[in-house]
Order: C-alpha cells, then structure tokens, then sequence
C-alpha cells in the first residue's frame, strides 16, 4: 500500500511527515510545513524557569475533582517578569492573591526531580521550596493558551514542612 498524499505538484509519504513541523501562521491562520525537527517539535525547545512551590505532585498523579489526569504536574509561583515573558508566547498565568502562578505538567513517569546537588530527590517538594523547573512549550490552543511540559526539576531549597504536616 502506497502511503502517500498528493499536494500541488509534489508527494509526501507518511514516513517523510515525522521530519516535517507544522506551523500556524497568526496573520493568516494558515498551516505551513517547515522541515526542522524530526517529531515535528520544534517549538518546543527547552527553556528554564525558576519558582517557589505551591502544589506538588512529582510522585503520584494529580487529581482534579476527584479523577486522576495522568499528569504529573507542579505549580510555582513565578515572578513578574517570567510571568510576562510566559504570557507574551501564550501562556496562560494564574493570579492568585497577586502572586503569579503557572502549572507544568507531564505524563512520563520518568520525570527527573533532582536535589540542589544533583542527586535524585525523593518525595514531593515541600511548600515554598525554591525549584528550577526545565520546561518545553507546547502548541498553542485557542482557549487554553500554550502548554508548559515539565521536563525535570530541581529543588534549589527545600522548605521545611510545619510539624504534624507529612508529605502530601
């Protein structure tokens, strides 16, 4: 079976697209294949983000409205230039009580979470620890705004957690 496609004067097979990135131009909401990355990714380079912790869940899934979202995912607090600099390519940022926060997630339990020295970290994050989260956006999507997937994080410093308070 031929697995090809058509278009204009020229052919594509299937095997070809995974070497092809598909951009959507905003002007004319138009979608153009650029040859760059061999997934078809290339937006998503990765890029670095530094924030204190307010929701961890690096070592089981995180749960909305009672259901498991396969996600592993942290949320920190950002400053207001990294807030800026997220919502300037799309990404949608929480304002809670002034403070700006973005969620980063991703479905691979392979995730690495490491300490201030490089070694693997063990648990959650405490609330309020200072991490280092390495990051790719995604694609953007009209309601939703452009994803942030977590690709390792690192604890620069741990918080301590209140007494009679266990990992979460």
């Amino acid at each position: 079976m031929d697995n090809t496609s058509k278009g204009g004067n020229s052919t594509i097979t299937f095997d070809d697209l995974e070497e092809w990135e598909y951009t959507i131009s905003k002007s004319d909401n138009s979608v153009r294949p650029t040859k760059d990355d061999k997934r078809g990714l290339s937006h998503m380079t990765e890029q670095v983000i530094e924030g204190i912790v307010n929701f961890s869940n690096v070592t089981q899934h995180d749960v909305y409205e009672g259901k498991d979202t396969g996600d592993y995912t942290v949320t920190i607090t950002i400053s207001e230039d990294d807030a800026n600099q997220l919502s300037s390519k799309g990404v949608k940022i929480k304002d809670y009580k002034g403070a700006k926060q973005r969620k980063f997630k991703t479905q691979f339990d392979t995730l690495k979470v490491l300490d201030a020295e490089g070694n693997r970290y063990k648990g959650e994050i405490p609330y309020n620890s200072l991490v280092r989260v390495k990051y790719k956006l995604g694609k953007p999507h009209p309601v939703h705004g452009v994803s942030t997937y977590m690709q390792a994080v690192k604890v620069l410093e741990e918080a301590e957690m209140a007494e009679g308070v266990s990992d979460f």
